[in-house]
């Protein structure tokens, strides 16, 4: 029995057989001449794969002050303020030109690691309040990693 779609690839086509993944790949090439993936973007990705911890719980980003907050009328060089949310735990970070603060709750010590590509950088610690500081802030996407007793979690990824 033919349909309506049926006639028409026929009628298209002449009975020749119509390769959609001939026609796929010819698209994807394309597209790659047309539209390429910069390649700092394709860098950042391939990262950001490599940096996958499987066993690590996410933590969901609950507040940004970037989306969340009400603006202040006359503030310049606000931080950004974020909370990220797994289970029970939950990272309060405060970004600044100059540097990264943050505190975990409920308070513990911990590990936390700046994820922003392939170089590991110095794991920040938290103090008996759960408190950490960064030096530097993070540039581009950015995402934490915190590792206290058994337990993995990792932020989503963000950009400054």
């Amino acid at each position: 029995m033919n349909t309506v779609n049926d006639d028409f690839d026929e009628e298209a086509h002449d009975g020749e057989e119509f390769d959609v993944d001939l026609l796929e790949e010819e698209l994807r090439q394309a597209a790659s001449i047309l539209d390429p993936v910069p390649a700092q973007l394709r860098e950042m990705a391939v990262a950001a794969y490599a940096l996958h911890d499987l066993d690590a719980r996410i933590a969901e980003l609950t507040f940004d002050s970037v989306v969340d907050a009400i603006p202040v009328r006359g503030a310049v060089d606000a931080p950004r303020m974020l909370t990220f949310r797994a289970g029970e735990v939950t990272v309060d970070v405060e970004v600044t030109g100059q540097e990264l603060l943050g505190q975990v709750l409920p308070p513990q010590q911990a590990l936390i690691e700046v994820l922003t590509g392939p170089q590991a950088a110095a794991p920040l610690v938290t103090d008996d309040m759960g408190r950490f500081t960064g030096d530097a802030p993070p540039v581009g996407p950015f995402a934490l990693r915190l590792r206290a007793g058994g337990d993995v979690v990792v932020t989503e990824w963000l950009r400054v």
